[in-house]
């Protein structure tokens, strides 16, 4: 192998250390504030309200921040999104009110993903085709280990409400360190049309619906199984723990599910992930698992949750003729990953408003759904599909540039 071809992280360490830092403040941000509601007596309805707010901003990002970005270029755009989140944070810190609560997650959640576009461009500009997949392999290991480590940061002992919305603000503000020294070259970010979500639903029905699921799975976990969590032990170190073994039960999950899904194809692998879903919800639902039993069950469901936006995408890349733009499906895909994660703590709060037994309920009726879907759909000849590739849990429309099949 040319020397020059040989692959070495050194140049792009900077990124990376700085989607560490972002994704260990998110994570542990967008878990404290459905908790803190809770433990405040706020509705339901109310956390679910705040909790949309923060994804409502993160799909309007997809589309607004890119001018910004393109205007004033990377460091100074990813410098201004930080610091706006800082501030989102900060004002929490200060003040409580639902309404205004609300507010400062949507900028905040308009910021982070913002923060994503410029990050993940930034990475596609350092990628050669031949070495994307290392490179979104690194990414998507990185992130998994943040979040969790992000869940951990829950367990600070602190009397102070303000301490941990402090505490994400240092992580974010290192973020911004790495990123104002960083030489990497910053691209251009090109303009992108939008597909119709039907016309998306009448070339890969499957991948659209797989997309919605798996984002309605996964932002109703990261917003409303939190509060589901406290209700039920009401230990702040329970909820810390269940949800950083949920996410490493994802992260461990993805490379397995993978190479299943490349033998045994994708309608297969989203129809038995749906039914796995299920099964782990009528096992919170029937068995209501407590102790070391908790932390496998909540594995086990990051194990099923997670890996559906992925085989969903590989499910377009093998339906979609090499004529079409997969680029823009993908993006396509990707918002309506975001609707699905936006609409779950809208629909999950309402629902456990009226049972408190909603959440695992809608969990298992949903991965049934979706497992008989699959099953409807027609199975792809193994020399039309593609490889598997796993993808982020959160992540903005610019990853899909990294994606090796392209």
């Amino acid at each position: 192998m040319l020397a020059n071809d040989r692959f070495s992280a050194l140049p792009i360490s900077s990124l990376f250390i700085a989607i560490g830092f972002l994704a260990i403040g998110y994570s542990m941000i967008i878990t404290f504030v459905g908790v803190h509601l809770k433990e405040s007596g706020s509705s339901e309805i109310a956390i679910g309200l705040i909790n949309a707010a923060f994804f409502l901003g993160g799909i309007l990002a997809s589309s607004l921040s890119q001018k910004i970005i393109s205007t004033v270029g990377h460091i100074r755009s990813f410098s201004t999104f930080a610091s706006v989140m800082i501030i989102t944070f900060l004002a929490q810190a200060l003040y409580f009110n639902e309404f205004f609560w609300g507010a400062m997650r949507f900028i905040s959640g308009f910021s982070y993903y913002a923060l994503l576009i410029i990050l993940e461009s930034w990475l596609n500009e350092k990628s050669p085709q031949h070495h994307r997949g290392k490179i979104l392999a690194i990414y998507s290991i990185i992130f998994y280990l943040a979040m969790a480590l992000g869940q951990l940061a829950l367990n600070i002992q602190t009397q102070n409400t303000a301490t941990l919305f402090i505490v994400g603000s240092i992580l974010v503000l290192c973020s911004i360190l790495f990123i104002s020294m960083t030489k990497v070259k910053e691209p251009v970010l090109k303009p992108f049309d939008r597909y119709s979500l039907p016309h998306i639903f009448s070339i890969a029905p499957l991948a659209l619906v797989g997309s919605f699921l798996g984002g309605f799975f996964v932002g109703g976990f990261m917003t409303m199984v939190p509060v589901y969590i406290l209700a039920k032990f009401a230990s702040l170190e329970t909820v810390s723990l269940f949800m950083s073994a949920t996410i490493i039960g994802a992260m461990l999950s993805q490379w397995p599910i993978g190479i299943l899904s490349d033998r045994f194809g994708r309608r297969l692998l989203l129809a038995l992930g749906g039914f796995f879903v299920a099964c782990v919800a009528a096992a919170f639902l029937f068995l209501e698992p407590s102790g070391v039993f908790l932390y496998f069950f909540g594995a086990l469901l990051g194990m099923g949750i997670f890996c559906l936006y992925p085989l969903s995408l590989a499910r377009a890349n093998d339906v979609v003729d090499e004529n079409k733009d997969i680029i823009e499906i993908s993006r396509t895909l990707l918002f309506t990953y975001g609707l699905g994660s936006f609409s779950a703590p809208l629909v999950l709060s309402l629902g456990s408003a009226l049972h408190g037994e909603f959440i695992f309920s809608s969990f298992f009726v949903l991965g049934i759904f979706l497992a008989l879907f699959a099953l409807t759909r027609s199975p792809i000849d193994p020399s039309d599909a593609s490889v598997f590739v796993n993808m982020p849990s959160v992540s903005s429309a610019e990853v899909q540039n990294l994606d090796p099949r392209r």
